[in-house]
């Protein structure tokens, strides 16, 4: 019978490792979105604001 304690240790390692990329890939695109959602968040409260300003002058 042959020792395949490294074949495993190395099929773990690459599992972890896919994992880890999948992970990145998916808080990159979270990122993505949420700073996508915050511009337009900021550009409307911003329309808000220039609207209330030309209505007080």
């Amino acid at each position: 019978m042959l020792d395949e304690s490294g074949a495993t240790a190395i099929e773990y390692g690459l599992i972890v490792a896919l994992l880890f990329l999948a992970m990145i890939g998916s808080a990159q695109l979270f990122a993505d979105e949420a700073n996508t959602m915050w511009d337009i968040i900021s550009g409307t409260m911003s329309d808000v604001s220039d609207d209330a300003n030309v209505e007080d002058a």
